[in-house]
Protein backbone atom coordinates (compact mmCIF):
# COMPACT_ATOMS: atom_id res chain seq x y z
CA UNK A 1 0.00 0.00 0.00
CA UNK A 2 2.49 2.62 0.63
CA UNK A 3 4.33 1.39 -2.32
CA UNK A 4 1.64 2.27 -4.59
CA UNK A 5 1.33 5.76 -2.79
CA UNK A 6 4.94 6.54 -3.39
CA UNK A 7 4.61 4.97 -6.87
CA UNK A 8 1.67 7.07 -7.71
CA UNK A 9 3.43 10.57 -6.12
CA UNK A 10 6.79 9.94 -8.19
CA UNK A 11 4.72 8.87 -11.43
CA UNK A 12 6.37 5.79 -12.00
CA UNK A 13 8.45 3.20 -10.34
CA UNK A 14 11.43 4.78 -8.20
CA UNK A 15 14.01 3.33 -10.71
CA UNK A 16 12.94 4.39 -13.57
CA UNK A 17 12.04 8.00 -11.85
CA UNK A 18 16.12 8.00 -10.96
CA UNK A 19 16.94 6.57 -14.16
CA UNK A 20 15.28 9.73 -16.26
CA UNK A 21 16.76 12.34 -13.58
CA UNK A 22 19.96 10.72 -14.34
CA UNK A 23 19.49 11.55 -17.61
CA UNK A 24 18.30 14.72 -17.67
CA UNK A 25 20.40 15.99 -15.54
CA UNK A 26 23.00 14.57 -17.98
CA UNK A 27 21.88 16.34 -20.62
CA UNK A 28 20.93 19.89 -18.50
CA UNK A 29 24.61 19.87 -17.19
CA UNK A 30 25.49 19.73 -21.11
CA UNK A 31 23.50 22.38 -22.18
CA UNK A 32 24.22 24.44 -19.16
CA UNK A 33 28.11 23.96 -20.05
CA UNK A 34 27.54 24.43 -23.86
CA UNK A 35 25.94 27.67 -23.28
CA UNK A 36 28.69 28.67 -20.31
CA UNK A 37 26.78 28.59 -17.34
CA UNK A 38 27.65 27.45 -14.28
CA UNK A 39 25.47 26.58 -11.54
CA UNK A 40 26.60 29.14 -8.45
CA UNK A 41 25.86 31.52 -11.00
CA UNK A 42 22.77 30.52 -11.98
CA UNK A 43 21.40 30.83 -8.20
CA UNK A 44 23.52 34.38 -7.40
CA UNK A 45 21.59 35.82 -10.76
CA UNK A 46 18.26 34.19 -9.11
CA UNK A 47 19.06 36.00 -5.40
CA UNK A 48 20.01 39.22 -7.59
CA UNK A 49 16.89 39.66 -9.21
CA UNK A 50 14.77 39.39 -5.81
CA UNK A 51 17.28 41.68 -4.17
CA UNK A 52 16.61 44.31 -6.65
CA UNK A 53 12.79 43.42 -6.53
CA UNK A 54 13.30 43.87 -3.07
CA UNK A 55 15.23 47.06 -3.65
CA UNK A 56 12.54 48.20 -5.87
CA UNK A 57 9.56 48.15 -3.18
CA UNK A 58 6.48 49.30 -4.27
CA UNK A 59 7.26 50.27 -7.52
CA UNK A 60 7.65 46.49 -8.59
CA UNK A 61 4.17 46.12 -7.10
CA UNK A 62 3.22 49.08 -8.87
CA UNK A 63 4.79 47.89 -12.58
CA UNK A 64 3.28 43.91 -11.44
CA UNK A 65 -0.34 45.54 -11.39
CA UNK A 66 0.30 47.66 -14.64
CA UNK A 67 1.27 44.06 -15.93
CA UNK A 68 -1.65 42.72 -14.62
CA UNK A 69 -4.28 45.27 -15.83
CA UNK A 70 -2.87 45.65 -19.41
CA UNK A 71 -3.19 41.87 -19.91
CA UNK A 72 -6.57 41.76 -18.25
CA UNK A 73 -7.80 44.07 -20.88
CA UNK A 74 -7.56 41.21 -23.29
CA UNK A 75 -8.05 37.87 -21.80
CA UNK A 76 -11.28 38.70 -20.01
CA UNK A 77 -13.09 40.27 -23.10
CA UNK A 78 -11.87 37.16 -25.27
CA UNK A 79 -12.50 34.77 -22.35
CA UNK A 80 -15.58 35.83 -22.14
CA UNK A 81 -16.29 35.99 -25.52
CA UNK A 82 -15.57 32.31 -25.94
CA UNK A 83 -17.73 31.35 -23.14
CA UNK A 84 -20.89 33.22 -24.67
CA UNK A 85 -20.08 31.49 -28.10
CA UNK A 86 -19.42 27.90 -26.85
CA UNK A 87 -23.17 28.55 -24.72
CA UNK A 88 -24.63 29.16 -27.93
CA UNK A 89 -23.30 26.23 -29.70
CA UNK A 90 -24.35 23.84 -26.61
Amino acid sequence: MAGDALRRFLGDTPARVIVRLVFLSFVVGVILSAIDLDPLELIDLVLRFFQRLWEMGFEAIERIGRYFVLGAVIVVPVWALTRLLSMRRN
